[in-house]
């Protein structure tokens, strides 16, 4: 069962993992910088609504919504920083 420090150690795992792509990609490319930064601020945003729906759980009950939102944003994400390759 999740708990809410696990949620937010994956969460944080996934953010990290993606902004470290995008100052890869900025560095190799720096003609991408405008693009990598508007992903950035969209992990950022998505970030801090799930820490907010994190926060908000009344029990264990309401995790399974929050799971599936945090892994379909995984995978969002995933997809953005991949296409910017």
């Amino acid at each position: 069962m999740a708990s809410k420090k696990n949620l937010k150690k994956h969460l944080h795992n996934m953010v990290l993992d993606v902004v470290e792509e995008c100052y890869s990609i900025q560095l190799y490319t720096p003609a991408k910088t405008e693009v990598t930064d508007r992903v950035i601020e969209e992990i950022v945003m998505f970030r801090n609504d799930i820490v907010e729906k994190i926060h908000q759980a009344k029990s264990k009950k309401d995790y399974p919504a929050i799971i599936q939102k945090l892994e379909q944003g995984h995978e969002d994400f995933i997809q953005k920083v991949n296409g910017l390759h």
